[in-house]
């Protein structure tokens, strides 16, 4: 069994900082209106101007591995300060913990030495936290794929938004006893409102690099070709135990996929890392010093610099 590897850093409020497709169609909306009050026959270009705008976010929102909307995890980070990073890939698991499914998974990563970063769904794990236990004391990333993971999510407002997200982080945070740094969005779908959400509770979006369409696909030679097709350095691969789609003798897909993907890793010399263990070797080391001075502090004091600092300096939009 893997050890588990203990992790420093902390969900941290993040400063936002809008996406200039964000502040162009803030613009463009000002803009708008000012055409229109001082020429009211503008009125047709303005508008529709406006329209294509809220177009232009809606399918930016509907692409999951865009970063218009702000920073989104597609690839692990490209740092100099880790090297380590250049030869690492990440395997996330997303829709668990299934209690027929999971375990084996887990069975599976810890005979190839394997550790992963699981997006659970707050319900399912709330239903069988002793398997949410299991992931984290084998040395895996437990992180946030909402609470319920409902459909429509990415129609959802603000205050929705932000309750749902929460939800998820007490759920697991309670189970795990460490709160997630991750979130990826259900569907990998979204809308504007969410990454100011994200930046307040200190989460980072992540989407993935490849995919094998496991939820759906029943072949498993087609969903290991999507997953092994090129396959590179800081690749993010995202493969599903919930929800996963049945082989022709009724055996999850999943199960049958896992073990060549990680053998096709093993050859290639790639290196499995949680995304957690990404963000951390993605940081200077004055930034762990930093963080480390900050947890030595007492609740009321104040450390020479917040750990939030720490967390920002992480290269995630540079990917």
């Amino acid at each position: 069994m893997n050890a588990a590897t203990p992790l420093p850093l902390t969900a941290a409020p993040r400063r936002w900082k809008p996406a200039p497709l964000i502040t162009g169609t803030a613009a463009l909306h000002v803009g708008a209106a000012a055409a229109m009050l001082a020429q009211p026959a503008t009125w047709p270009w303005a508008t529709g101007g406006v329209i294509a705008s809220h177009l232009v976010l809606t399918a930016a929102g509907l692409w999951p591995k865009s970063a218009l909307l702000g920073p989104n995890w597609r690839r692990l980070p490209l740092t100099q300060t880790s090297q380590t990073l250049q030869n690492s890939i990440a395997l996330t698991i997303d829709d668990g913990p299934d209690p027929e499914v999971t375990p084996r998974v887990l069975d599976l990563l810890d005979a190839h030495g394997a550790r992963a970063t699981f997006f659970c769904i707050g319900e399912r794990a709330q239903r069988h936290a002793h398997i949410v236990e299991q992931m984290a004391a084998r040395g895996h990333a437990v992180e946030n794929h909402s609470q319920r993971h409902r459909h429509t999510f990415s129609l959802s407002a603000p205050g929705a938004l932000r309750r749902e997200i929460e939800a998820g982080q007490r759920t697991l945070g309670e189970i795990t006893g460490t709160r997630p740094l991750f979130f990826r969005a259900p569907a990998g779908l979204r809308n504007p409102f969410l990454e100011p959400v994200l930046c307040d509770l200190g989460l980072h979006l992540a989407s993935w690099t490849r995919r094998g369409f496991d939820t759906r696909e029943r072949d498993a030679g087609k969903v290991a070709q999507r997953l092994l097709h090129g396959l590179a350095p800081r690749d993010i691969l995202l493969v599903h135990d919930g929800h996963a789609a049945r082989g022709a003798h009724g055996e999850p897909v999943l199960l049958t996929v896992l073990p060549a993907l990680l053998r096709a890793a093993a050859q290639a010399q790639l290196r499995w890392v949680t995304l957690r263990e990404a963000l951390e070797e993605s940081l200077p080391q004055q930034s762990h010093e930093q963080h480390e001075q900050h947890e030595q502090h007492g609740p009321h004091e104040s450390p020479p610099l917040p750990a939030q600092k720490a967390i920002d300096a992480a290269p995630f939009d540079k990917i």
